[in-house]
């Protein structure tokens, strides 16, 4: 175990379990970011709620959201780290798993501070509805965003983030990779969605998303109606064109923006620490690992994960925590 704030060790354990060959396309790092992301996307700055501190997608209400669906794997995946490190608290694991992630796989360093806390109960989750509908538009976009206190460059940076990944037609309802090669980080997404044809497709559940089929390769890749959106808006397309055409104009401003994403509602004094109201009265209180046998999935969903879904992920597990 290591000590105490020991966050370099953290770092070098999570970058370990980035290699999944069973998952998609052979990294968690993808799925990590969403994490992340999602985490720390249900902040709204008029209330001051929602946020990393807590780590809420441990209780039901919030890791049963919708949006958050197959983020189970995420959590599951971290498991053996927080067992190898008991210290650190899952707010500042899940947050700090994203930043290492987008690092090992080609993108920007990240700042990133630790000391969130976990919450002792249920009690200031926030509403669902919090984070992006992919089906809808550019209005959507900047009431989501807007909300936590982000501009239309920002929200365009963050977009970038769709270079890593892929969508699934039983989580999101979307379906297929945004680029070529989504285990990279890169500003490729920026350069498909300007240079491709995009042709609006119907899936099978009949969700509607845009598609890119190429003969020669026989690959489809696909965009979300939010992303689609971000070359109709007159005020959006002009930092996706300078994105596209400057990867370091991307990676500083990513780098940026995904900082205060992972920050948001964290307040800090000068020296750093965290000075939440959780935070004063608890300190640095991490939650306990999560047992390893299934228990009421009432309390919480990461209990729930049927045996088809959990058992290759439990034994991916036991392969890392060997390597510890």
């Amino acid at each position: 175990m290591s000590m105490r704030g020991d966050f370099e060790a953290v770092k070098k354990d999570i970058a370990k379990l980035l290699h999944q060959p069973e998952y998609d396309d052979g990294s968690a790092g993808p799925v990590l970011v969403r994490l992340a992301w999602h985490s720390s996307g249900t902040y709204d700055a008029a209330t001051d709620t929602g946020g990393s501190n807590g780590a809420g997608m441990r209780y039901e209400h919030e890791g049963g959201d919708p949006a958050n669906a197959g983020l189970q794997h995420a959590r599951v995946f971290l498991e053996p780290v927080k067992a190898a490190h008991p210290w650190i608290t899952y707010a500042d694991l899940w947050t700090l798993a994203g930043v290492v992630a987008i690092k090992e796989m080609g993108g920007p360093s990240i700042p990133w501070q630790g000391g969130r806390t976990d919450y002792v109960d249920d009690s200031k989750l926030p509403p669902h509805g919090r984070l992006p509908d992919g089906a809808k538009g550019s209005d959507h976009l900047r009431w989501i965003f807007y909300r936590m206190g982000f501009n239309d460059q920002e929200i365009v940076a963050l977009s970038g983030a769709h270079s890593l990944g892929r969508c699934h037609s039983d989580r999101s309802g979307f379906e297929g990779a945004w680029v070529n090669n989504p285990t990279r980080f890169s500003n490729q997404y920026f350069r498909l969605l300007l240079s491709l044809q995009w042709k609006k497709k119907t899936l099978k559940n009949g969700v509607e998303q845009f598609v890119n089929y190429d003969e020669d390769s026989e690959t489809e890749l696909m965009m979300l109606p939010t992303d689609i959106a971000l070359t109709q808006d007159r005020e959006f397309k002009p930092w996706v064109e300078l994105y596209a055409r400057d990867k370091d104009r991307f990676f500083d401003d990513f780098s940026k923006v995904f900082a205060k994403l992972v920050d948001l509602g964290i307040q800090r004094d000068e020296n750093g620490v965290v000075t939440n109201t959780d935070n004063e009265k608890g300190g640095y209180h991490a939650a306990p690992k999560k047992k390893s046998t299934a228990g009421s999935p009432a309390k919480s969903t990461d209990d729930d994960v049927g045996p088809g879904e959990s058992e290759p992920l439990k034994e991916a597990n036991k392969a890392f925590r060997a390597r510890l």
